[in-house]
């Protein structure tokens, strides 16, 4: 197997028996060649893009710089901060932030590039890193939406494989979000010891990133009494610490991993491409009416808005409208009261014409009085002549 095509000859005409050789373990010496075998990471492309890009200078070189120390601190590879494990992890790291600008850099990272440089030189381990995160899909552990994803095939699975555990966690609030983050994100590098993660990525490579389901439904199998035996704060707690201890005995007063077990475990669940398939659409589904529900929201808020501005500019009108009935009604009673104040000085005039018409009725009633007695008293019934009337009157002049 020196070459490429040597390797993929002999996987599709041996397939079976290389399978359960990678199950039980490649050998240390042959691990990082097998590695990019199984991935086909060479790239001598790649490695030149690497070449160019160290020199290069990156935005996420602090946030690197400080996570440097935290990646396998005790490892000999490692501790030196001057040395030349944590100087090509830098690299690595610096190298893709540059190459795969929306990823960057994330934490996590630093566990996933180490493991890669203990087996391999910086610019390989660059190229199986880059072949890692698209061909394999590592890179959507790291990318805002799909790390959902991952948590709802894993959810999916506790529920359909252990579905005690999974009654159990939902009973408590655990969600796996809690404890399994770390896991997905380092490849289980950041809490089990290295013999134990060199089998998980030679599980991973070999056939593909979704193994990682295997091997935590593995640990959480093997604890499954002792989960169901606490509640929330000691559930968390056994989670994130203690889980991984179920493979581990004393052997001479020194941790012994029964790492062949774990891988045992982890394989015999047969989580199929088909299952994580129909949990993906599953959820692609959810997702989906999730957002056509979102749609249909803001298409409500936006009929409520243009709805509201109506109501307002309706309710402003009427206002005008009230305002000008107001008004109108206002001359109204302007004009009945001006109204009423005629009537009654019609009524007025119309009293004092009765009142004329009756004083001129009264009047000319006496007239008649005084002239029928005058005639009943002897007088003559000829009406005075003009000159009797005015000899008469001389006469009362003169008397006078």
């Amino acid at each position: 197997m020196g070459n490429r095509a040597d390797y993929q000859t002999f996987a599709s005409e041996n397939s079976q028996k290389l399978a359960s050789a990678i199950e039980r373990g490649i050998p240390d010496t042959l691990r990082g060649m097998v590695w990019q075998l199984m991935s086909a990471s060479k790239d001598p492309e790649l490695e030149a893009t690497y070449i160019r890009l160290i020199k290069e200078t990156s935005p996420h070189e602090k946030a690197i710089m400080r996570d440097l120390g935290r990646t396998f601190p005790h490892h000999a590879f490692f501790t030196d901060g001057q040395g030349i494990g944590q100087e090509n992890l830098f690299n690595v790291l610096k190298a893709y932030s540059l190459h795969d600008p929306q990823v960057g850099y994330c934490q996590g990272l630093p566990f996933v590039v180490a493991v890669l440089l203990l087996n391999m030189p910086d610019e390989e381990a660059f190229s199986l890193l880059v072949r890692l995160m698209h061909s394999y899909d590592l890179r959507g552990h790291f990318l805002p939406e799909m790390p959902k994803l991952q948590l709802r095939l894993f959810d999916r699975l506790i529920e359909e494989l252990l579905p005690v555990l999974h009654l159990h966690f939902v009973r408590q609030g655990i969600k796996s979000s809690m404890f399994c983050s770390q896991w997905f994100l380092t490849l289980f590098s950041y809490r089990f010891p290295l013999e134990v993660v060199y089998r998980i990525f030679d599980n991973c490579l070999a056939s593909g990133i979704e193994a990682i389901f295997g091997f935590a439904l593995a640990l959480l199998q093997q604890n499954e009494e002792k989960l169901l035996a606490v509640k929330f704060d000691d559930l968390v707690a056994f989670l994130n610490a203690q889980i991984v201890d179920t493979y581990k005995t004393e052997a001479d007063g020194e941790a012994v991993w029964r790492t062949d077990d774990f891988v045992r475990d982890a394989t015999a669940l047969r989580i199929t491409p088909f299952m994580l398939d129909t949990y993906a659409h599953e959820y692609n589904e959810m997702v989906r009416q999730r957002d056509a529900h979102l749609l249909e929201v803001d298409f409500l808020r936006r009929s409520n808005r243009n709805l509201s501005t109506q109501v307002n500019a309706l309710e402003a009108s009427l206002a005008q409208l009230n305002q000008e009935h107001v008004n109108i009604l206002n001359e109204l009673v302007k004009a009945r009261l001006q109204s009423e104040e005629l009537e009654r000085e019609l009524v007025r005039y119309k009293l004092l014409y009765a009142e004329s018409v009756h004083k001129t009725e009264d009047a000319l009633s006496s007239h008649r009085l005084s002239t029928s007695t005058s005639i009943s008293n002897g007088g003559s019934s000829k009406r005075p002549s003009l000159q009797s009337m005015i000899s008469g009157f001389t006469k009362s002049s003169s008397a006078s």
